[in-house]
């Protein structure tokens, strides 16, 4: 990780902003504003776009990955353009710890898979985009969401060390047991192949 440069009263900001960024439920606002009723009532219950896919409407899921994405890629932005590189890596675990527990939502949120390609896309855009060609992949051959971002976090630590990013492997490697504990429903269906795919509703 980055020697810490940053002052902590700077740094508690920028957790704190983050956190509150990463905690609006895209998802949920979405789904509403287009009147496709309660995101957390729908499918898995989870306010992502993969559930938000199953509602039907391609284009309100393919709006929240968006946010979700953009939430996490603008508070390292941010963070980075007002402090630093230590100051951005803490944003970007801050927003992400607040899509997976919203304060807006009793701290009830989503996996965080859209958010964590974000953050990643910001803070080194090669490692980010690797990890985003990994799931992309994973997608096309397995029709499972949750196998793809599994296997896009597995492997974003690779991608760090390939691509000369060792700066963010402690950071990536949070993330990455975060991801897999959010999925851990998800891993046992996966072990008993009942995992849905892409789009079933």
């Amino acid at each position: 990780m980055p020697g810490l440069t940053t002052d902590p009263t700077t740094l508690f900001l920028v957790a704190f902003f983050a956190y509150l960024l990463g905690s609006v439920p895209f998802g949920v606002v979405i789904t509403r504003l287009m009147g496709l009723g309660d995101l957390r009532q729908i499918g898995s219950g989870n306010i992502g776009a993969t559930n938000v896919l199953r509602t039907g409407n391609k284009g309100a899921a393919a709006a929240t990955l968006l946010l979700d994405g953009a939430k996490g890629a603008v508070a390292v932005l941010i963070a980075r353009t007002v402090a630093g590189e230590d100051a951005a890596q803490l944003a970007g675990l801050a927003a992400f710890l607040g899509h997976l527990y919203p304060v807006f939502l009793n701290f009830r949120g989503g996996k965080g898979v859209a958010t964590f390609l974000g953050v990643l896309l910001a803070l080194a855009w090669p490692v980010g985009l690797a990890c985003c060609a990994t799931w992309l992949v994973v997608a096309i051959l397995a029709r499972i969401s949750s196998l793809s971002a599994l296997a896009a976090a597995a492997s974003s630590t690779i991608w760090m060390l390939v691509l000369g990013q060792g700066q963010m492997l402690f950071l990536g490697m949070i993330l990455t047991l975060l991801v897999f504990f959010r999925h851990a429903a998800n891993i046992q269906r996966l072990r008993t192949g009942t995992e849905p795919k892409i789009g079933k509703k």
